[in-house]
């Protein structure tokens, strides 16, 4: 390849073209209470569009506003996983995102008339079931991926939690945890791909210890809190009077302690390292705020809410970084198309052949150089006593690159011509003496003679102009 790329050198964002994003077949609904207040709730999970994303609506307030599942939209993750835009919050929404995420699912729309998501039995079993039931389609447009192609972490000081994602092929999570007690002590779970979620993790329920318990209570959280959707680690002893007042807490007849697990009664643990399995469960759902699919091996060491929601805004900045990040021109390697066969492809000429050459070309992007100089001959009337390239020309140049890269791909007997361009930004001058890199991106795929790409413009590592095209392929007269 003759492009020394940072995409290659760190990560990169793909779109895989073997891979359809995928939305609900249909509507379902689920009834609970929410863990903290108590209060019964009902969810309606809806199909959604493509590139819609996962999005939470709250159906109880006035105009029913939309709050987008995005890690920078968290605002608490001391007992569960909130977010809030317009000071409009959605709470514990770990298990409802898992569930999502878990399901290989990209677009889903989950309609809520309160402000906490239900607990149901303190795993996403539920959830899960219903989609199954529900059922799984494809959709018409291609599914993005970041590819991790170097060490990306995160580390809390205070309490020693870290969060690591290294390269791998897949999806996949490994996950110790770590407690200072002789009851839970050290336990692993582990993610070999999204395939197993369902039968493997997806029903390990949330847990507490007894020593806890009464302090939730005490702060007024947990009121939906039962025996059947939680395990209660029982880390101290416990006397009778102790038993009866959580009987009362919990509205049971009678609790005891299982002396062969030591949790409260009324439920079997599922597997010997539940409480890690859970913990992973909610990794997939925190990570999964980043907003795009992951190809990379999370390892993670003693996770909560709140470091596996920083690591999702780490990665969603890396993420915005790869977007906007100017590929590496090297000048002393031969390029992919010189003007020769850049002139084979495009119609254009003098004076509005605005590519002088390609340097990279995949199935996914293009890389293109076009350089600037005075000699130009918009140049003489445009801002003359300060030379700037127009930015009409920028954007054809973009749209020409975008061109070679169609017509090589896909159809070397027809000719693009332009028929949209939407969200186009200036963000600095051209003038003579740049040299313009031009990344121009495939966003869906190419149907019925209709490419839609996203290009950007760069002036070294500066980005100068971004925008997004939509071209039609028309075959050439002979």
């Amino acid at each position: 390849m003759k492009l020394i790329s940072k995409t290659f050198l760190r990560l990169y964002i793909k779109y895989n073209m073997s891979e359809k994003q995928k939305t609900l077949a249909k509507e379902f609904s689920i009834k609970g209470v929410g863990l903290h207040t108590g209060r019964s709730v009902s969810v309606v999970f809806k199909p959604a569009p493509v590139n819609y994303g996962i999005k939470f609506k709250r159906m109880d307030l006035d105009g029913c506003p939309v709050i987008e599942a995005d890690a920078f939209l968290v605002n608490d993750t001391s007992r569960g996983t909130s977010i809030c835009k317009d000071d409009i919050s959605i709470h514990t929404i770990e298990h409802a995102m898992s569930s999502v995420v878990g399901m290989d699912l990209d677009n889903v729309l989950i309609e809520v008339n309160g402000d906490e998501m239900p607990i149901l039995d303190g795993s996403a079993r539920i959830y899960v079931e219903n989609i199954e039931k529900s059922g799984i389609v494809e959709q018409d447009a291609e599914r993005e991926y970041f590819v991790v192609r170097k060490k990306i972490s995160y580390c809390d000081p205070k309490t020693g939690s870290s969060i690591v994602v290294l390269p791998d092929d897949q999806y996949a999570i490994n996950v110790q945890i770590s407690f200072k007690s002789s009851l839970l002590g050290n336990q692993y779970a582990f993610l070999e791909n999204l395939n197993k979620y369902r039968k493997e993790i997806s029903c390990a329920r949330t847990f507490v210890f007894l020593s806890e318990v009464e302090i939730l209570f005490k702060n007024n959280l947990i009121k939906g809190g039962d025996l059947n959707n939680a395990i209660i680690l029982v880390d101290h002893k416990v006397s009778q009077e102790e038993l009866d007042r959580l009987a009362k807490l919990f509205h049971h007849d009678k609790v005891e302690v299982r002396p062969d697990q030591k949790i409260l009664s009324n439920l079997d643990l599922q597997f010997d390292n539940e409480c890690a399995r859970h913990k992973l469960l909610d990794i997939v759902g925190d990570v999964g705020l980043a907003g795009i699919r992951i190809k990379g091996r999370i390892i993670a060491t003693k996770p909560g809410h709140f470091v596996n929601t920083e690591f999702a805004k780490l990665l969603k900045k890396e993420i915005h970084k790869e977007r906007n990040e100017s590929p590496v021109y090297d000048v002393n390697s031969k390029p992919v198309m010189d003007i020769n066969e850049v002139r084979r492809l495009l119609p254009h000429r003098f004076p509005f052949l605005l590519v002088d050459k390609v340097i990279d070309i995949t199935p996914d992007y293009v890389v293109g150089i076009k350089n600037v100089t005075v000699n130009e001959p918009y140049f003489q009337g445009h801002f003359p006593d300060n030379p700037v390239m127009p930015g009409v020309l920028i954007i054809e140049s973009m749209a020409q690159c975008g061109g070679l890269f169609v017509l090589h791909n896909y159809k070397k007997h027809y000719m693009t011509y332009l028929i949209k361009v939407d969200n186009v930004k200036f963000r600095r001058f051209v003038q003579p003496g740049d040299t313009m890199v031009l990344k121009v991106s495939l966003l869906t795929e190419v149907r019925r003679g209709i490419a839609r790409l996203k290009g950007l413009c760069f002036v070294g590592d500066k980005l100068c102009a971004e925008g997004e095209f939509m071209a039609q392929m028309i075959l050439k007269k002979e």
